[in-house]
């Protein structure tokens, strides 16, 4: 239980890189669950085409979808109308700034839930309440733009 909790957590992620930006290629893994491993990631697979490679702004945006089920669903929990069902994509948008470089711009939340006993402004409101009190939510907030559209499954 989130209560319970009274340790800090550590989790570790490596990256080995190769080469140079636009030629070079890297693999990134998890080292603390050994989830994933060697995941390949490119410049081109960053900012063109993914070809089966990921980058670090997919890594985020599952990070950013895990975290906001799991506040979502403890939000709906703690109102005693825990979800069935929660189906969450975040879109993660990776964009040239003017002045030169890159950024990290917004991170969309799409959610689709099946909720007993809530409406859909209530589980609107949940959702909001969720894209703001998410750890990952408050680690982006004040320079990524975000944002949340939720839809009550009928």
């Amino acid at each position: 239980r989130q209560e319970e909790i009274t340790m800090t957590a550590i989790r570790t992620a490596n990256a080995v890189w190769q080469g140079d930006l636009m030629s070079g290629s890297g693999v990134v893994s998890a080292s603390t669950s050994g989830a994933f491993s060697e995941l390949p990631v490119t410049w081109a697979s960053r900012t063109e085409s993914a070809d089966g490679r990921t980058s670090p702004e997919e890594l985020v945006a599952a990070a950013h979808a895990a975290c906001f089920c799991m506040a979502l669903s403890n939000g709906l929990g703690k109102k005693g109308t825990p979800p069935q069902r929660l189906e969450v994509s975040a879109t993660v948008a990776f964009e040239p700034k003017p002045e030169g470089g890159f950024r990290v711009a917004s991170s969309r939340l799409t959610v689709r839930g099946s909720v007993a006993g809530i409406d859909a402004a209530g589980f609107s409101q949940a959702a909001e309440a969720a894209k703001d009190g998410c750890p990952i939510s408050g680690a982006l907030k004040g320079n990524v733009e975000l944002s949340v559209e939720a839809t009550l499954a009928s």
